[in-house]
């Protein structure tokens, strides 16, 4: 099967048995379980590299691989992929489908915590596979993820500074939701106003970002 507008030489159309992931993994009984619960079927759809696409590899990313995931339901399983990213050296644009939905999701495997990126499902998003290279593509692709989750054109951004500014946003998100969890429970109307002070201060510090 053809995903996207990709070349026919792009199509590898190969089923993965979920145990390929436990031979190559250190994979405990609780995950392997999860593998069977959420997922129907994987496979490896498309490939990008110089000889597929006649476009050069980086160092950092060398070929691009689309995996198309179904699930057995309508809940995108995260420390699965955790697993398939560790255990294929390349970048992996996701396309999960479950019955008539659909999302996609991508990983950025540069710093030490896999970062996922996600659509929501059914989203209204083409992806763009030209560039000069397969990073080129690859930081098209994120940047894509990036703009519908802020909904915003970020195209012409530099982007590991989108990227680290984007982690940031969530850190912020994240402290603020967990101030106001805080000021929730605190029954001392004193750490009350401490607690605002510092949740106004971060709620400040995202606008800015934003």
């Amino acid at each position: 099967m053809k995903y996207f507008n990709l070349p026919e030489s792009t199509i590898v159309n190969r089923f993965i048995p979920k145990s390929k992931f436990f031979e190559k993994a250190t994979v405990n009984s609780k995950l392997k379980q999860e593998f069977t619960d959420t997922i129907k079927r994987i496979t490896w759809a498309h490939k990008l590299s110089e000889k597929t696409i006649n476009i050069n590899g980086t160092e950092n990313i060398e070929e691009l691989h689309i995996f198309h995931i179904e699930l057995k339901n309508r809940e995108i399983p995260k420390k699965v992929l955790q697993v398939i990213d560790k255990t294929i050296p390349y970048a992996i644009l996701y396309i999960f489908e479950y019955e008539s939905d659909r999302a996609y999701g991508m990983t950025i495997k540069e710093d030490s915590h896999q970062r996922y990126y996600f659509s929501d499902w059914n989203p209204e998003i083409e992806f763009d596979f030209t560039g000069n290279t397969i990073e080129h593509i690859y930081q098209k692709i994120i940047k894509q993820f990036i703009s519908q989750k802020i909904d915003a054109d970020i195209g012409g951004e530099n982007f590991t500074e989108l990227v680290e500014k984007d982690a940031h946003r969530d850190a912020l998100s994240r402290e603020i939701s967990a101030l106001q969890s805080k000021i929730k429970k605190e029954k001392q109307f004193n750490k009350q106003i401490v607690l605002n002070q510092e949740l106004q201060k971060k709620k400040n510090e995202l606008e800015d970002i934003k």
